[in-house]
């Protein structure tokens, strides 16, 4: 039977894995205790967190069997909240950076994602980005509108002005 320190530790992956958009498994066991305070500082500007426990524990959480090829050594959750892709974003940006962790597999919407996945996220566009994006689109026709209407005044101001020049 589990202890109960391990079934409250289920019960907080769990938690955080209901709260997250997405979560990705490290492997940590290159990276000395200052690179892993920089990697947690840099998650939690993004909006992410990262949670270092037992694998098994993290397998159960997430559901049995389906992290298990990747819960190997020294492995870490990454969970990204608000935005699925920004703590993702960090994560692979710290990566190329140091090179000091491994990326094995992540998950997200009931889904495995494999390692090649992530990084395609990590390209993705974030959330406040595509806010930004949508907006300059809705925008568009209206200043296109505004051109059009003002062109027609100035227009007409130009017209006047050369029948002035002209007499």
């Amino acid at each position: 039977m589990p202890n109960q320190h391990n079934q409250e530790q289920v019960k907080l992956i769990q938690d955080k894995l209901n709260k997250a958009a997405s979560m990705v498994v490290i492997d940590y066991s290159g990276a000395n205790v200052k690179k892993l305070t920089e990697l947690r500082a840099a998650l939690q500007e993004a909006g992410g967190e990262m949670f270092v426990t037992k694998n098994t524990l993290i397998d159960i959480a997430v559901g049995k069997g389906q992290l298990t090829k990747s819960l190997q050594g020294m492995s870490a959750a990454v969970f990204s909240y608000s935005d699925p892709v920004a703590a993702i974003k960090a994560l692979v940006k710290f990566h190329e950076d140091s090179d000091l962790i491994e990326i094995k597999q992540g998950f997200m919407d009931g889904k495995v994602l494999s390692r090649e996945e992530v990084q395609t996220l990590s390209k993705l566009p974030g959330k406040n980005e595509l806010i930004v994006m949508l907006i300059q689109r809705l925008k568009s026709p209206g200043q296109g509108l505004v051109n059009v209407l003002q062109a027609s005044a100035r227009n007409l101001v130009y017209v006047m002005k050369a029948i002035a020049e002209k007499k």
